[in-house]
């Protein structure tokens, strides 16, 4: 049975909304850094996925999930659709299929500052392997354009196919995200709702944490890493004789120059990236953290299908 399905069945225990609450899951789609991630984020108002400047950031599929009084928005980030160069690369398109097939809708997200190429092209004609998902085009970053310029991007995104709906909007400023969410919720089918109310992500703390290390990472070394980088964690352990969480993460790396890069000259780099990443570790767990990250290298794990699955790939 499918997670979708699964989730609905649970769902019909509980209390429901009446007969017109709609509940389902929507999925963005799009160019690696097209803004998907911060799209969630602002949708849900709280940080559940990383985000980062660097291309193809996303590699799981991240439920974020937006309550209102009418419907229940499961927004699942996945990873940008892109032509692969290893296994990893494989298998994350193949994780952006297997979701796309099991949402209700997908919103096609194009950046209003760059123009429509072969890459937003190949995108929308694979949107016709998904027939039963609703259709939505969202023109996301207008704040960084004139108004002239979001009109030409959505005449070109509207000449792409028959949308069920076209929205500009600024998730940075926070425009036009509640009429996105309006319409979304619109096109979800009658459902009792599917999570707990206070419910923002169903990621595992462990899973957030991870991802945390990750970023702060990609945000602090040099271009040719990104790719690279995995984060696992081995312990997380509650001190009872002090207020603090201690925790044990694994940073992977493919060579032992890019394990240099990362440590810094006598460790410095590696003290600022945990440093970062306690920042935001520390409001999740509510309280002090100790971290440790002990940086590994796993030769060619990107193409190495034993590896990947131990990554959790």
């Amino acid at each position: 049975m499918s997670d979708r399905k699964q989730r609905r069945g649970e769902g019909e225990h509980g209390d429901g909304h009446g007969e017109e609450f709609r509940a389902g899951f929507v999925s963005f789609v799009g160019r690696p850094n097209v803004g998907k991630s911060t799209l969630m984020n602002a949708l849900v108002g709280e940080k559940v996925a990383i985000t980062s400047s660097k291309p193809q950031t996303t590699r799981r599929a991240i439920r974020g999930i937006v309550n209102r009084p009418d419907g229940q928005l499961i927004v699942v980030d996945t990873p940008g659709i892109h032509r692969p160069r290893t296994l990893l690369g494989e298998r994350l398109n193949t994780l952006v299929q297997a979701t796309l097939g099991d949402v209700d809708a997908i919103g096609f997200c194009v950046p209003a500052d760059e123009k429509i190429g072969p890459g937003d092209k190949f995108i929308n004609e694979r949107l016709d392997d998904y027939p039963r998902a609703k259709k939505v085009a969202i023109v996301t970053k207008t704040d960084a354009v004139g108004k002239a310029a979001v009109a030409d991007q959505l005449l070109a995104v509207s000449a792409l196919r028959d949308w069920d709906t076209i929205i500009p909007l600024s998730a940075v400023r926070h425009d036009q995200l509640d009429l996105l969410v309006d319409e979304l919720i619109r096109l979800l089918p009658v459902s009792p709702q599917l999570y707990p109310d206070d419910a923002i992500t169903d990621e595992q703390l462990e899973d957030r944490i991870a991802e945390y290390i990750r970023e702060a990472v990609l945000e602090d070394v040099r271009d040719e890493l990104p790719h690279s980088l995995a984060v696992t964690i081995d312990d997380i352990v509650e001190r009872d004789d002090k207020p603090i969480t201690e925790i044990y993460a694994n940073l992977f790396v493919e060579r032992d120059s890019q394990k240099a890069i990362v440590i810094g000259k006598g460790g410095s780099r590696l003290r600022a990236i945990g440093e970062t990443a306690r920042r935001q570790i520390e409001p999740l767990v509510g309280g002090k953290v100790f971290l440790a990250i002990h940086v590994k290298v796993a030769k060619e794990w990107q193409r190495d299908p034993k590896q990947l699955g131990r990554l959790g790939f």
